[in-house]
């Protein structure tokens, strides 16, 4: 057993402790990772406050890993001492299913076996990333180009293949309109990714206070959604409307904003149920969809399209024992746009 260093919550609510546990042997099959940084998710904040009431406790949340091999497993060819990796949502999957074989092991029947706040097939807890090592099987690992900074990488992990993998099934690119709404953690890389696959990107925000950085990053348009003129203005504009908040919105009026045949897709998860009246989706032949992360496969090769355009997170670095302050900022929305911790700091 391999003992490392650790940030834990004993309880919901609860301050962080900093503590050490113990990662399992090497199997023939797994990839021992020095973590290096560690981005703060959103969701890490549910989870620890148990607001979705599934909470495993004592916690060790993080599913946005960047680090560097330091042992493999006497199996694995795929990495060797020294190489750059990241870890995502997920460790594990059935790799049986329908949708395991065809790369979305996020969606595996057999139930995917989260990185943190999960339970291994073997009846295991797992645990996170807001620690100085991990022990993780090597299908689930992926490699960071060398031109990603590692610790700017660390979100793509998770706010990266969230947002990147519904623009790609959904087709942005040339000759489409998309409109991101939230100019956040993952609205950022929304815009990032819509604009280097070609589409028309628009962002829609309370507020005008990031428009500028909005353009920055590859936006054509920006409208706040507080001045009720701007849903008028942009009727029926738009093919795919990405929503990457997690408060609930007025629907019927974002889904006006849909052309004929157009998709508004949630990868936000709000608190409450959103409510809409079907005639704003008859109307225009319109949907209403979501997204969940993506598959191994897909996340390689969105960090692969990431290191060759140049996406990556903007992002605040933090030492360890501000993970508590960085919890309370985010529910803010006091950040521009990604905390990531610095496992050295631990």
């Amino acid at each position: 057993m391999c003992k490392t260093h650790v940030l834990r919550v004993p309880s919901a609510n609860a301050p962080f402790e900093k503590t050490m546990i113990e990662r399992r042997d090497l199997r023939s099959n797994d990839v021992m990772i020095d973590i290096q940084f560690c981005g703060i998710c959103h969701s890490d904040i549910h989870f620890a406050h148990n607001e979705w009431g599934n909470g495993i406790f004592p916690m060790i949340p993080g599913h946005e890993i960047t680090g560097v091999v330091s042992e493999v497993g006497s199996d694995v060819t795929k990495f060797t001492v020294g190489d750059r990796v990241g870890v995502g949502c997920f460790v594990d999957s059935c790799g049986e299913c329908e949708y395991c074989l065809r790369g979305d092991e996020q969606y595996c029947t057999k139930g995917v076996v989260m990185v943190f706040n999960g339970m291994g097939y073997d009846g295991e807890i797992t645990y996170g990333g807001y620690s100085q090592k991990i022990v993780v099987k090597d299908e689930f690992v992926v490699r960071v180009p060398d031109s990603l900074d590692l610790a700017a990488a660390s979100p793509l992990l998770c706010a990266g293949i969230t947002t990147y993998s519904p623009l790609k099934h959904w087709n942005a690119g040339p000759g489409k309109k998309v409109a991101v709404v939230g100019m956040g953690g993952l609205g950022h890389l929304a815009v990032q990714f819509a604009h280097v696959m070609g589409a028309e990107v628009t962002v829609l925000s309370q507020t005008m206070n990031k428009q500028e950085e909005s353009l920055e990053m590859g936006a054509d348009h920006y409208y706040a959604t507080s001045d009720p003129e701007t849903f008028s203005k942009l009727a029926k504009q738009f093919d795919i409307i990405l929503n990457t908040v997690s408060a609930n919105l007025d629907v019927d009026a974002y889904l006006s904003l849909l052309r004929v045949d157009g998709t508004l897709v949630n990868v936000g998860v709000p608190a409450k149920p959103d409510q809409y009246s079907v005639f704003s989706l008859i109307g225009g032949r319109r949907s209403i969809a979501g997204s969940n992360v993506g598959g191994i496969r897909e996340t390689q090769e969105m960090l692969d399209f990431a290191g060759e355009q140049g996406v990556a997170a903007k992002i605040e670095l933090i030492r360890a024992n501000h993970v508590d302050e960085a919890y309370e900022r985010v529910l803010r929305s006091d950040v521009r746009y990604r905390f990531v911790i610095d496992m050295s700091t631990l």
